[in-house]
């Protein structure tokens, strides 16, 4: 059960430690008006933005949570953040979540690059079995590029995660076996 935060990168881009050192590159990324507008974390002041990491830096802690800053490599800047969480070891199920990039990285193909190191880490590297994601129902992009990766669509939670605006969204659980994955 290793925790250590590992450095994952390609020639695209490079994830490394979120670490309250570091999360300060995202203020100018965090603050983008809806960026997550369809997840129920507040970034968008620098305290919620030190909040937000510090509960990450909690999660990690307790083994459940590997946070991750990301740095784009063509740019040669932070872009956002993302995680893997809800991290179950013994049964070798893993969530890739809390991933945010600024607007100006969105549609690039840095997300995949993203993923892609992802997913190949926690397969070949950590031995899981299977990655899971969760897509507010209405987010279409992100679902989307999930399918692309190969993820199925395995059901839909009905108004379980309140918005902070108030919504309570219906979240779409995606899953991907690790026979399933043809990047590895």
């Amino acid at each position: 059960m290793n925790t250590t935060i590992p450095i994952l990168e390609n020639e695209h881009v490079k994830l490394e430690a979120l670490t309250l050192e570091n999360y300060n590159h995202l203020f100018p990324i965090a603050k983008q008006e809806k960026l997550v507008q369809y997840s129920p974390s507040d970034i968008e002041t620098p305290n919620a933005l030190k909040i937000y990491v510090e509960t990450a830096l909690k999660q990690h802690e307790a083994k459940t949570s590997i946070p991750f800053i990301i740095f784009d490599k063509k740019t040669q800047k932070y872009a956002g953040s993302t995680r893997f969480m809800n991290i179950n070891w013994t049964n070798k199920v893993l969530h890739i979540g809390a991933t945010w990039i600024g607007r100006q990285y969105q549609g690039t193909g840095l997300n995949t690059q993203i993923k892609h190191l992802m997913i190949n880490h926690a397969f070949n590297e950590l031995d899981f079995e299977k990655i899971e994601f969760t897509i507010d129902e209405r987010n279409m992009r992100s679902r989307k590029a999930v399918e692309k990766l190969g993820c199925t669509l395995e059901g839909i939670l009905r108004k379980n995660v309140y918005l902070l605006d108030g919504f309570k969204r219906n979240t779409c659980y995606y899953g991907l076996l690790k026979e399933e994955w043809k990047n590895s």
